[in-house]
């Protein structure tokens, strides 16, 4: 296995937070709900102006952002993309995330860009390619990741080491922290048969920073994380277990289509923090730490 370093700081945390959608950018302004911070999604924001930029520096203005991407491609043979971290980066200077998140992935070759985030070999030589891309980036940006596990639905024969173990193996090496994606470990865990319980297991507690929490799609033989759908009952259980083992973790509800009404999402936010509370015998706020 690659050399682990130890983390030495995290950022505060959070408390409970939703995806900053266009459908409520409006209602948000106007009723300033119950929510502690929102994740906007960074591709939707790199651009000088515009309405999308202006909502979000008007909830920036009242709420903690963070900044999410889905283009960085960090497990990818091709070279960063240097224009697409200039324009992160002026995003970040901008709205001043309290930290900014992406993918164990690749999303693309040759300059292609795929539209989907792709799983990568879990191998040494993969773990040192990823980390030290990483650090460069962090190096860039002047500030430490987030690298979230994704879902999949294929292995690779040359695999010598489980998805957790890669995990903390690359955030070990590049000192990234984890945006732990609890339906993506349950998506996978269906598909590749093993127990979810043991990727909580192998991963490190200090590395946590942020959970996921997502509705997926059932296709008997095999699951698709689709962020379309409420979260269900077996995901809250490993939510739970998450709690357990993490602590007072920052937490989102992530909902990308089949957008409901802003209410129903506050309903699951609310179904969060009762489990949290009722995990640790309090829910953490704002003020709270990860």
């Amino acid at each position: 296995m690659a050399n682990v370093t130890p983390c030495q700081t995290r950022y505060p945390g959070l408390g409970f937070g939703l995806g900053l959608r266009t459908q409520h950018y409006q209602e948000i302004l106007d009723s300033d709900p119950s929510v502690d911070w929102f994740e906007a999604l960074t591709e939707n924001y790199l651009v000088p102006g515009g309405k999308p930029l202006y909502y979000l520096e008007a909830v920036r203005a009242r709420y903690p952002v963070v900044l999410h991407g889905v283009s960085l491609s960090i497990g990818s043979a091709d070279p960063l993309n240097r224009g697409y971290l200039t324009q992160l980066k002026m995003l970040a200077d901008r709205i001043e995330p309290a930290w900014i998140s992406d993918h164990l992935c690749w999303t693309g070759l040759n300059g292609r860009n795929l539209h989907d985030l792709l799983p990568l070999p879990y191998t040494e030589e993969a773990v040192v390619h990823v980390s030290d891309r990483i650090r460069a980036v962090q190096d860039y940006l002047g500030c430490r990741l987030l690298i979230e596990n994704v879902s999949s639905y294929l292995t690779y024969t040359d695999s010598c080491m489980s998805e957790w173990e890669f995990l903390s193996a690359v955030a070990g090496r590049a000192d990234c922290l984890i945006l732990l994606d609890i339906n993506n470990i349950y998506v996978s865990s269906f598909n590749h048969d093993f127990d979810p319980r043991d990727y909580l297991q192998g991963v490190p507690v200090e590395r946590v920073q942020q959970f996921h929490i997502a509705g997926h799609r059932n296709h008997g033989e095999y699951l698709v994380d689709t962020h379309d759908e409420p979260v269900i009952d077996p995901v809250w259980q490993l939510y739970a277990e998450g709690c357990r083992r993490f602590g007072a973790v920052s937490t989102l509800i992530e909902r990308d289509d089949s957008i409901p009404p802003l209410a129903e999402l506050l309903e699951e936010l609310d179904h969060a923090r009762r489990i949290a509370a009722g995990v640790d015998g309090h829910a953490p706020d704002r003020a709270g730490t990860a």
